[in-house]
């Protein structure tokens, strides 16, 4: 997952790869999803796939891809003013806790202030991680 960029994700490229990395014969794809050989390789050229596609794609390969689209959540959702957080409203949805990293996010970030992409301090202002969080991430994770 080494230099993912969660912001622009693009689903048909992890599609191929997994495929790809699965070593499963399009032709038990094409049964799985009821389609043919054309229409999965234009859904390797998609930047996005309706919800049920992906969700039988994610299926098929043994992978959530809409983990994908949780994580960039997690990073380019701003923040709520007090005033007009929403999130607070009670509603019947399923409620998430947004402040749960992965493994990938931690290890997104900590390569981000290796390679010298982005310091601690933008890490801080631009993903909203609390700086406290970062810190116990590198004393943990990284390998200096």
């Amino acid at each position: 997952m080494s230099g993912l960029n969660f912001k622009n994700i693009h689903v048909g490229f992890f599609l191929e790869q997994r495929v790809n990395e699965s070593q499963i014969e399009i032709t038990r794809i094409c049964k799985f999803l009821d389609c043919d050989e054309r229409d999965v390789k234009r859904m390797f050229q998609s930047k996005n796939l309706d919800c049920d596609l992906l969700l039988q794609w994610s299926k098929l390969l043994k992978y959530d891809f809409f983990r994908l689209y949780s994580q960039h959540l997690i990073l380019y959702s701003p923040q709520s003013a007090k005033d007009f957080d929403i999130s607070s409203k009670k509603t019947n949805l399923p409620q998430f806790r947004k402040n749960i990293y992965t493994k990938e996010i931690i290890e997104f970030m900590l390569e981000l202030i290796s390679n010298g992409n982005k310091t601690k301090q933008q890490i801080i202002e631009e993903y909203n991680i609390p700086k406290t969080t970062l810190y116990k991430w590198i004393n943990k994770y990284q390998k200096i």
